[in-house]
């Protein structure tokens, strides 16, 4: 059994706990830097990207993530996408940097505009539908030639890994399929 993270300062980290659990992992909130210490990976969850990033200066664990993310992998979904990205653009202080992508911020359009779609997905070689949840997503407007394009949208790149690192521009805990999450702890 590992000990999974999951960033704990806003969004709904619950689903993220519930997928992890059922998966008969541990699940870790973190809120500080030491209990980063106690995880064996790290899932970054959505939420409201600028609040993300306050609070990870408010509470300095800006290093402590970054420390972190050197050594184990992590996985961002929807605003954990942009604090892993390399840029996105009107954030109060720039993201980890940890991926190089470049993303963009709601740019499906607001919360009115959410929608479900199937999303097309290759995990290991594997081509499948997965449910995709899209609530005010950012997009992956470009990335670098270490970053493995895993899922799309129409002809949007929704999911990738580099290396360690394992980012959605959607939301897997807000669905039954555990494909995803399965995924990373396999990593």
């Amino acid at each position: 059994m590992q000990n999974i993270g999951i960033l704990a300062l806003q969004g709904d980290f619950d689903k993220h706990r519930q997928a992890v659990e059922k998966l008969g992992q541990k699940a870790v909130l973190v809120k500080d830097v030491e209990k980063l210490s106690d995880c064996d990976r790290l899932i970054i969850p959505g939420g409201e990207s600028t609040t993300f990033l306050h609070l990870v200066e408010k509470l300095q664990l800006r290093q402590g993530l970054i420390d972190f993310i050197e050594k184990k992998p992590v996985f961002g979904t929807c605003a954990g996408l942009i604090l892993l990205s390399k840029s996105a653009e009107k954030l109060p202080f720039p993201p980890l940097g940890v991926i190089d992508i470049i993303a963009k911020r709601n740019a499906y359009g607001r919360q009115v505009d959410s929608f479900v779609d199937d999303i097309r997905l290759n995990l290991n070689g594997r081509e499948s539908v997965f449910e995709g949840v899209f609530i005010r997503a950012p997009k992956i407007k470009d990335f670098g030639k270490k970053v493995n394009a895993l899922a799309w949208h129409n002809n949007d790149v929704v999911m990738a890994e580099s290396g360690k690192i394992l980012v959605a521009a959607f939301h897997p805990e807000l669905t039954d399929d555990l494909s995803i999450h399965q995924y990373f702890i396999e990593k």
